[in-house]
């Protein structure tokens, strides 16, 4: 058996740091996977003809009793922006939400029929790539605690953190093809979807951001676990020539 040449601390205290970062990466892209908040922004909407007795700035009123023939409906495309009311909508990879005018709440629905058909599989293809995403980094964090809080060698360290560092890095490429993929797609809906959803104005929420926090972390874990591995076999290599030099010096000098 291979006598470790690390002290316990470090190698521990680097172990706990790419667990740590990577343990965030997962929780991050989770959490952004789940929201509707990669996108936010307005939409620009008609105020509708009040109903009955209701008053407000978010409904358009008229005294004359023919208000609503075609005449005034021409009026209200014609008018300025007083005519309409803006809209806050919110989107995600799975669905997308707007507020309701005159009522409390909000009006959701599916994204991916939102997206033109053109784009769809891109958008598939995104959500199939955060789904491996979250695997690969979950399958991290359990080669990670492994090491951490069970190990027989340094040997099986080693061992355990090559695979680890290659899931990370593999994960972490997946992360960034996903979230380029839905940033394409979204685009893409913006200038291409249904006209009763495009919005007027839109920058993307903190879920992106998270999602891109996600990414940095899963290659923070990364970096950190290679140079564990490239530190332990240098250090390995080191104390190797060592062994030899001393073997060679008690080989040409033997003790009498």
């Amino acid at each position: 058996r291979m006598p470790a040449s690390i002290p316990e601390a470090d190698r521990r205290h680097r172990a706990s740091a790419a667990f740590s970062l990577s343990f965030l990466s997962l929780v991050f892209s989770i959490t952004a996977f789940t929201s509707s908040h990669w996108c936010e922004g307005t939409r620009k909407v008609a105020k509708p003809f009040c109903k009955g007795d209701s008053k407000g700035d978010l409904c358009i009123r008229f005294n004359s009793p023919d208000g609503n023939n075609s005449q005034a409906v021409q009026y209200i495309w014609e008018t300025g922006d007083d005519k309409f009311v803006e809209r806050n909508f919110h989107a995600g990879i799975w669905y997308s939400c707007e507020e309701m005018i005159n009522e409390e709440g909000e009006k959701c629905r599916s994204f991916i029929s939102l997206t033109p058909a053109s784009d769809r599989g891109v958008l598939w293809l995104s959500i199939v790539a955060e789904l491996l995403y979250i695997v690969l980094l979950l399958i991290g964090n359990i080669l990670m605690s492994v090491e951490i809080f069970y190990y027989s060698s340094v040997i099986d360290g080693l061992k355990i953190n090559a695979f680890s560092a290659v899931v990370t890095v593999l994960a972490g490429l997946l992360g960034m093809v996903a979230h380029m993929m839905y940033t394409t797609v979204f685009q893409m809906t913006v200038n291409l979807g249904p006209e009763d959803w495009r919005p007027h104005t839109w920058d993307y929420g903190w879920s992106y951001g998270l999602a891109w926090t996600s990414f940095a972390c899963c290659m923070a874990a990364a970096v950190t676990t290679i140079n564990k591995y490239t530190k332990t076999i240098l250090e390995f290599k080191h104390k190797r020539k060592k062994l030899e030099r001393s073997f060679r010096i008690q080989y040409n000098f033997p003790d009498h």
